[in-house]
């Protein structure tokens, strides 16, 4: 089991990992509280001093005066000066745990499976990431120090107040802990526990809807539609705003009930104070205790008002740690303790059964049912068939994206659950359709085939890719940005830079799925030849869709509803009346189709 605190808890736990700098930093902060204090007292002795020889002020001691104006002056430059160095140990604390909580759920989901981002949407993982942590960040940083701070200072008053004067300590005391208990009924509870899980949820589906409204914008342009028109997406933020005006709603009255409450304790200590005096009203010593609890009533209720700050977001930052938590118990793709590895590389699918529904046998329907093939060490294995009948479920499963229910995938006949990962990534390369490039330079978005690589090896893949051509033209050469701030490349220029990934890590695996398919006709020589240098010596897998492609494949695999239907050559399946042979008649019929006025054989209307 991950972790079983939750809450306060932990969050302690978190911040604890870098325990050192914070009991430093909770050191400083109670120096720093007590400190702030001493100004209150000094006014205090001045006061009574004054007081003492109101009659005839030229008795007043000039000298003790100055001396508690020296030291108010002093405790004020040491409050501050260790309120900076708590700040200071807190943020460093705060940063690097912040770090290091990135780079654990970073490295913890690139090793979830794939299915793991299948039923998470990029939003709410997004929203995870920066703003789930970056509220753990401002707790440590601020919220924790502020805590300290305020729990040393509401002590030290407390014990001081009631030592002089029960009584007028009680008429302090009576309206914080009055405005905290109504706080608290609103705050705390299962009540207020599901409106903030309501909270974050409507802000994660913002999240989520945001990032598909902006991927989906120029099909909205395209159909000259606006933001009303993506319903998703204007639901969502609809009812965001509905559920924070309603909440604000809930929750104004008994806020501005604790301010009152808060900024109101000398109505309170007056009355008391005035009461006990009038019983006694020579009573001296109990007017300077009365003046002393009208001074240090304001020192009381503004360190007050931060733990109100950290009472009000603690249940926030606790459901944030939550959904944190849940990233880190997801269950990453097992591995073996004693791993090997395969010397030579012939892919062997034996009788797979893989599904992406319900493990739940009554429910689940097969994605892949019973497939068995094996693709040869230097051979070319085409997989072809309709639309979702599993052609890149089973490309997908060779590098351990999923893993298979039943059944075995094996590289040289070693099991690739008895591989390390990290070794199956360097054993398998992937090239494609849509090729994603990073908002960084041509270079560097080669290297990531390879971050090791020299100069002259990136040079060469993408020469070897057919890249160097429109790569020399660019404004930057290599160093030339993608993205924002930079260049947009086609969609051949950037299948190719895919290629070059691949000739630059070298792997002896290699899946393609139909690099080809969307380029036009000159790119497409250029991927074919780009193509021809990648496969050498390879086992290689394509995915394919243009049949025309494969003619030359050592072995088609014809598919269908997640089976192996047909299994052969070009020829050999050509000979067999079956599902291939029908595929290709259509595929070579569709290339005899014109379009043009009027309808005839083989022709489109326009």
């Amino acid at each position: 089991m991950l972790n079983n605190k939750k809450g306060i808890p932990r969050l302690l736990k978190i911040a604890g990992e870098k325990r050192g700098l914070l009991l430093l930093s909770g050191i400083f902060s109670s120096i720093s509280a007590i400190s702030m204090l001493v100004p209150y007292v000094s006014v205090y002795f001045i006061l009574a001093e004054l007081l003492k020889n109101a009659s005839n002020p030229s008795l007043v001691n000039r000298n003790f005066m100055i001396h508690w104006g020296i030291t108010a002056l002093i405790g004020l430059i040491v409050g501050i000066i260790t309120m900076y160095l708590s700040g200071l140990l807190a943020h460093t604390a705060a940063y690097r745990i912040l770090y290091g909580l990135r780079i654990k759920l970073s490295k913890h989901i690139g090793n979830l499976p794939l299915g793991y981002f299948t039923k998470t949407s990029t939003g709410v993982v997004k929203k995870i990431m920066e703003q789930n942590v970056e509220k753990i960040e401002n707790f440590i940083a601020h919220q924790l120090p502020d805590l300290i701070n305020v729990s040393a200072t509401v002590i030290v008053m407390v014990v001081a107040m009631v030592y002089l004067n029960p009584f007028l300590a009680a008429a302090c005391i009576i309206p914080i802990i009055l405005g905290f208990y109504v706080q608290a009924s609103i705050r705390m509870g299962e009540k207020a526990k599901e409106n903030l899980k309501l909270y974050h949820d409507s802000l994660e589906r913002i999240n989520a809807s945001t990032v598909q409204y902006v991927r989906g914008i120029p099909i909205i342009k395209v159909f000259g539609q606006t933001v009303h028109s993506f319903r998703k997406f204007y639901d969502d933020m609809i009812n965001y705003r509905d559920y924070c005006i309603k909440y604000t709603n809930q929750f104004q009255n008994v806020y501005i009930f604790f301010k009152v409450m808060l900024g109101s304790l000398l109505a309170f200590i007056l009355p008391v104070g005035v009461y006990l005096l009038s019983g006694e009203p020579e009573n001296m010593a109990f007017a300077l205790t009365l003046i002393f609890f009208l001074i240090m009533a304001p020192g009381i209720s503004a360190p007050m008002f931060k733990f109100t700050n950290f009472a009000s977001t603690i249940g926030d930052i606790s459901e944030g740690v939550e959904r944190i938590d849940n990233i880190l118990s997801e269950r990453p793709i097992p591995e073996i303790k004693t791993p090997r590895m395969p010397q030579n590389f012939d892919v062997k699918f034996e009788n797979v059964y893989f599904s992406y529904d319900s493990a739940d046998a009554a429910t689940r329907k097969d994605a892949l049912s019973n497939i068995s093939f094996n693709a040869k060490q230097r051979k070319v294995t085409a997989l072809v068939g309709p639309s979702g009948s599993g052609k890149s479920t089973i490309a997908s499963l060779i590098p351990r994206f999923w893993d298979v229910l039943n059944g075995s995938i094996s590289i040289g006949g070693v099991d690739i659950r008895d591989i390390k990962i990290e070794d199956l990534m360097n054993i398998v390369s992937f090239v494609f359709q849509d090729s994603f490039l990073f908002y960084d330079t041509i270079y560097e978005n080669i290297l990531v085939g390879r971050p090791d690589a020299t100069k002259e090896e990136v040079y060469a893949a993408a020469k070897a890719a057919q890249c160097k051509e429109f790569i020399e033209k660019l404004p930057n050469g290599y160093e030339t940005l993608i993205g924002e701030g930079g260049i947009y490349l086609s969609g051949g220029e950037a299948q190719r830079l895919a290629v070059a990934r691949a000739i630059l890590k070298n792997s002896p695996i290699l899946v393609l799925d139909e690099a080809t398919a969307f380029a036009d006709p000159e790119n497409e020589y250029h991927m074919q030849l780009a193509l021809k240098e990648l496969i050498k010596n390879k086992t290689v897998i394509v995915i394919a869709h243009r049949l025309s492609s494969i003619q030359d494949a050592d072995q088609i695999i014809v598919l269908k509803e997640g089976k192996i239907m047909e299994k052969g050559t070009h020829d050999k399946l050509i000979s067999i009346d079956g599902i291939y042979k029908n595929m290709w008649g259509v595929y070579t019929n569709s290339g005899k189709w014109k379009m043009g006025k009027g309808v005839k054989d083989n022709e489109i209307a326009l």
